[in-house]
């Protein structure tokens, strides 16, 4: 039987080497391993939008006889994870019966588990590293289109007020990919995307590994287009209740690199922290006591 996690491996290993279809049924299978363990292989298929004789052709693929022995590896990770399961399931619907089940209550669940898992030592040690690799660049280049614009706004935000080594590569017109101009070496560029990939993200990412700078991602999966091309890469789940993505655990990374970012030299930090204060203190920018209401 293959171990835990060589199966995973080495769809991972060789997802580049799938047809588009074939790479569209083994992303829906790391994304939901617990599905596999649980579902027809049909449906499995109809929900991964592929044939079910894409499954048997993805098994074939990766030297396996066929999907059973598939569905046979994902099982067996999921009985040996049934005791955290029923525990938690437990706990879970003692909150059910005090709080009520709901939406709402099910996609804070769910944001809840997310997070802890972004806890685990093996994610800690990388944005440990990740923000070893950030600290020592000349300056960081930060990328993020569309859904992905908030998270690099913020983080972007939070690390003006630290200073000036931060580049949001964002502008009218379209000239955004016009702050590279003068990168290289010496350089980093945080982009953060999730599927379906912005083409830009993907291209200006390219184009800083060209540029000899270093890359960082922030992305949704172990068989994302910007895992090959980055020095680090930090994974985060996506999955929603809803019918849309969730940013909130990418949102919770970006703040984690800014603490950890702010934490290597506190005392310059707080420097700028209080001169940034004193600059908005002048220009008002903030309420300094609440209105009183009118009767």
């Amino acid at each position: 039987m293959l171990q835990r996690d060589a199966l995973r491996d080495r769809i991972v290993a060789r997802y580049e080497d799938m047809s588009p279809q074939l790479q569209q049924a083994a992303r829906y299978i790391l994304e939901h391993t617990q599905e596999v363990a649980l579902v027809s292989m049909r449906e499995l298929a109809r929900n991964a939008g592929v044939q079910p004789a894409t499954m048997t052709r993805l098994a074939k693929f990766l030297d396996l006889p066929g999907f059973d022995d598939i569905r046979s590896h994902f099982s067996d990770a999921l009985r040996l994870r049934a005791e955290g399961f029923a525990a938690r399931a437990r706990e879970s619907d003692g909150r059910n019966e005090a709080a009520g089940s709901g939406l709402a209550h099910d996609m804070l669940q769910s944001l809840s588990a997310q997070i802890a898992r972004l806890s685990d030592p093996e994610a800690v040690a990388k944005l440990e590293a990740t923000a070893e690799l950030l600290g020592g660049a000349r300056r960081i280049y930060v990328l993020g289109l569309r859904s992905c614009h908030s998270v690099a706004w913020h983080f972007h935000y939070v690390m003006t007020l630290l200073g000036d080594r931060t580049v949001h590569l964002d502008g009218p017109a379209g000239t955004g990919a016009d702050g590279l101009l003068r990168a290289g070496a010496g350089d980093v560029l945080l982009v953060i995307s999730i599927s379906p990939y912005a083409q830009q993200s993907l291209e200006l990412a390219a184009l800083a590994r060209e540029k000899g700078m270093a890359v960082v991602a922030i992305t949704d999966s172990e068989v994302s287009p910007l895992v090959p091309i980055s020095d680090q890469a930090i994974l985060h789940s996506t999955e929603s209740r809803t019918f849309f993505h969730t940013l909130t655990p990418a949102l919770a990374l970006s703040e984690v690199l800014c603490g950890l970012l702010a934490a290597q030299d506190r005392e310059a930090s707080l420097k700028a922290l209080q001169a940034a204060d004193q600059h908005l203190g002048r220009l008002n920018i903030y309420a300094n006591s609440i209105p009183r209401r009118r009767i």
